[in-house]
C-alpha cells in the first residue's frame, strides 16, 4: 500500500473513531502535549502526520530517558503535558503522586479492541478506575547470531557458556540483570529470596561479557560490528536489527522463561488539551497506527488483538511471541519498592566493579 493511500485510509478509520465534526473543532484546539521516550513510536514521522492530517492537532514531544525523569517532568510542569508513556509498573506511583489522572474509556473507540489481560491489570486499574490504556509491550530475553549458534540455543546458560567467553553483549540495567541471573539460577525474577546465588551467578559472567550497552543504538553498533554472540536485548531491537539492518540475528525465549514488560499510555492531571489527549491516544492504540510501525520496522507487540492478527507471517514478534507456549514462559514485570530497586542497584554495582578487578 502506497503512503498516500495509508493516510487517506486511515484519515477515514481515525475520522470514524473521533468524529470528523470533533476533529475540526481539535483543529481549533492547538497542541498535544506529549511526554515519552525519544524514538518510541508517538514520534514516528508517519504518525504525527497521519495525526496531525486527520484532526488539525499539532504533536509536540519532550522526552525523559528515565522513568525517575518522568516524574520529575510532570511534577515541575503541571498542567503542562498531555499524554505520557508509562512502563505499567509505574503507573500506580503516578497515581499516588497525582500525576495521572482517571481515564473515560468510554471516550476511546479502540479500547475494547486490547488484549483483556493487558486491559485489564490492577497495575492499570484501580477500584474501577482505569489510569493506563495499554499501549505495547514485548519481552527482554536473548538474541544470537544465527551464523554462529546452529543449532539454535534452548537454554538461558547460553550466556555462561565458555564458547562465547567475550562475545556476550548485556544490557547495563540493574534490574534486568538481576531478574537474569534469578531465572538463571531457578528463581522468581520478580521475588529472588536468594541474592547470594544471584550475586555468584553475576560474577561468573565475568570473561563472557564483551561490553555493556545502554542504548538500543549503541547495541545495533555492537551487532552490525559482529561483537555479540549472543544478547540480552529486547526483542524488539532484535527484530529491527533483522529487518532493517539485515544482520544475521534472531531471539528466543529460553526454557527457563524470559522478562516481560508493558508500556501504557495515562493522561495527565490536569491536562490543558484532555480531547486531543483522548483523540492521541485512541490513535495510538489504533490497528492503522500499528501496521504502520510494524511498517516502519522495530514495532513492539501491540496490546491491539486486531492489529496482532494483522502482522505479516514472517514478522519475528509473530512467530515468537503469538506463540502461546513462548507467552507462557514469560514473566511480566511488577512493581519495586525502592529499597528493592535500591539493593539491586547495590548488587550490580558491585558486580561491575569485581569485574574491573
Amino acid at each position: 500500500m502506497t503512503m498516500g493511500r495509508r493516510r487517506s485510509v486511515l484519515g477515514v478509520v481515525l475520522g470514524a473513531a473521533i468524529g470528523f465534526a470533533s476533529a475540526s473543532a481539535f483543529a481549533q484546539s492547538g497542541e498535544v502535549h506529549v511526554l515519552n521516550w525519544n524514538g518510541w513510536g508517538t514520534d514516528q514521522p508517519f504518525a504525527i502526520a497521519e495525526f496531525e492530517a486527520a484532526t488539525g492537532i499539532k504533536v509536540v514531544h519532550d522526552y525523559f530517558t528515565s522513568f525517575p525523569e518522568a516524574f520529575t517532568k510532570l511534577e515541575t510542569n503541571p498542567g503542562f503535558y498531555d499524554v505520557v508513556v508509562l512502563n505499567s509498573t509505574y503507573t500506580m506511583q503516578a497515581v499516588d503522586q497525582g500525576l495521572v489522572g482517571a481515564i473515560d474509556t468510554g471516550r476511546l473507540g479502540n479500547y475494547g479492541d486490547l488484549f483483556p489481560a493487558l486491559r485489564d491489570t490492577p497495575l492499570f486499574v484501580r477500584d474501577g478506575a482505569v489510569y493506563g490504556v495499554p499501549w505495547v509491550w514485548g519481552a527482554t530475553s536473548v538474541s544470537y547470531d544465527t551464523n554462529v549458534l546452529n543449532p539454535a540455543p534452548t537454554s538461558i546458560q547460553v550466556f555462561w557458556d565458555p564458547a562465547h567467553a567475550g562475545r556476550v553483549c548485556w544490557h547495563d540495567s540493574p534490574e534486568d540483570s538481576v531478574r537474569i541471573a534469578a531465572l538463571a539460577t531457578g528463581q522468581d525474577p520478580e521475588n529472588p529470596t536468594d541474592l547470594g546465588a544471584v550475586r555468584e551467578k553475576l560474577r561468573a559472567l565475568k570473561g563472557q561479557i564483551n561490553t555493556f550497552w545502554a542504548s538500543e543504538d549503541e547495541w545495533l553498533k555492537l551487532v552490525a560490528g559482529g561483537s555479540c554472540d549472543v544478547s540480552l536485548i529486547w526483542t524488539d531491537s532484535t527484530e529491527k536489527a533483522k529487518e532493517i539492518h539485515g544482520q544475521p540475528i534472531t531471539f528466543f525465549i529460553p526454557e527457563e522463561g524470559a522478562l516481560a514488560w508493558r508500556d501504557g499510555l495515562s493522561v495527565a492531571t490536569n491536562a490543558p488539551n484532555a480531547d486531543a489527549a483522548y483523540a492521541f491516544v485512541d490513535y495510538m492504540t489504533s490497528a492503522g497506527f500499528y501496521g504502520g510501525w510494524a511498517q516502519a520496522g522495530g514495532a513492539p507487540v501491540a496490546a491491539s488483538a486486531k492489529a496482532v492478527e494483522a502482522l505479516a507471517a514472517e514478522s519475528l514478534t509473530r512467530q515468537v511471541l503469538s506463540d502461546p507456549a513462548n507467552v507462557a514462559r514469560l514473566v511480566f514485570q511488577a512493581p519495586k519498592t525502592d529499597e528493592e530497586r535500591q539493593a539491586w542497584l547495590d548488587l550490580w554495582e558491585e558486580t561491575k566493579a569485581y569485574y574491573a578487578e
